[in-house]
């Protein structure tokens, strides 16, 4: 297995590429305006078109097909919801495996299961087609400031070419190996993600259970060795009562459920996920399922009986800055 690979985008590659970019929801329109913003002259389609004007007043060229948006592309990238999405535009008859220009690079933003990727892997080799499954990490806030973290699978080759479009949407890409590698990735840290947020619900109920200030409980996890950005944000989001989405929790209930069935195909026990899960959708029967990821915590609270909202806490000492981030 090779060693994961980092690169840090200290020194951005300039190099403009034509692009075509499929998938315009919160995550794919950050996206396209960091690639514009670095210069690359990026052409995109949608399924649903009402978000395509915004990427145009941006500098985006809108194209009425799949197929004229990837025409003459130098490399194709999309970031779709989710295994279906994928299934409809890139592996159905008259997809994107079966007309892209076999010139192309494929980049798959997108989280989906491991199977799915390898099946576009497949469709596009038969085409001698270069393709990467790229995951990335990060929710609203780093799409918009190019800040994602990508992690890569796929020859070593098409990634080294890759780099200049991926270090435009990301603060770090890092080569995994072999193709299928960084999907595996991305559920390996959802995994890490979903418990963060869990293990934060849990600890602030026992915290106001207990009498504690939250204000104090999040200084503390500011500076110990258990500190987390996850923690860091959200929790200070949820403090505030904050929980408009920058990653929705239905999207994280479906990471969630990929997580699991990745993990008993490889029989691999995951009783934590198994309970975060288990959160997650009484959370969405709650009627929360378009709020943030974070609004787990709403059920966790409600089962100790408890408010984690805190209107008098002082937000101006920087313990507390607001960042509803899920990651």
């Amino acid at each position: 297995m090779p060693v994961s690979k980092t690169y840090e985008n200290n020194h951005k590659e300039l190099h403009m590429s034509t692009i075509a970019f499929i998938g315009l929801g919160t995550m794919g329109r950050g996206m396209v305006n960091n690639l514009l913003h670095a210069g690359h002259n990026v052409t995109v389609w949608n399924r649903s078109p009402e978000q395509v004007n915004q990427a145009v007043t941006r500098g985006a060229t809108s194209a009425a097909t799949l197929a004229e948006a990837t025409k003459d592309a130098d490399f194709v990238m999309y970031c779709l919801s989710d295994d279906a999405a994928v299934r409809e535009v890139v592996l159905a008859s008259g997809g994107l495996a079966e007309t892209v220009n076999p010139d192309s690079i494929v980049i798959d933003l997108s989280t989906i299961d491991p199977e799915t990727s390898a099946e576009e892997a497949e469709a596009f080799a038969a085409r001698n087609v270069a393709f990467l499954d790229a995951p990335v990490f990060g929710s609203k806030g780093e799409a918009a400031a190019g800040g994602l973290w990508v992690v890569a699978g796929g020859e070593l080759e098409t990634f080294n070419r890759a780099r200049p479009v991926l270090s435009a949407i990301s603060e770090t890409t890092h080569y995994m190996g072999p193709s299928g590698n960084g999907a595996r990735m991305k559920l390996v840290g959802n995994l890490l993600v979903a418990a963060q947020l869990e293990a934060l619900g849990e600890s602030l109920s026992l915290a106001r259970k207990a009498g504690l200030s939250l204000h104090d409980v999040l200084g503390v996890l500011k500076v110990t060795d258990f500190r987390s950005p996850i923690f860091d944000g959200v929790g200070a989001a949820v403090v505030a009562g904050d929980y408009t989405p920058s990653f929705a929790l239905n999207l994280m209930l479906k990471d969630g459920k990929l997580v699991q069935t990745f993990a008993e195909r490889l029989g691999v026990s995951v009783p934590g996920t198994r309970a975060t899960v288990s959160t997650i959708e009484r959370a969405v029967e709650a009627g929360f399922g378009n709020e943030n990821a974070s609004a787990l915590i709403k059920v966790l609270a409600s089962d100790a009986g408890v408010d984690l909202t805190d209107e008098t806490a002082d937000h101006s000492t920087g313990l507390l800055t607001a960042d509803a981030s899920a990651r």
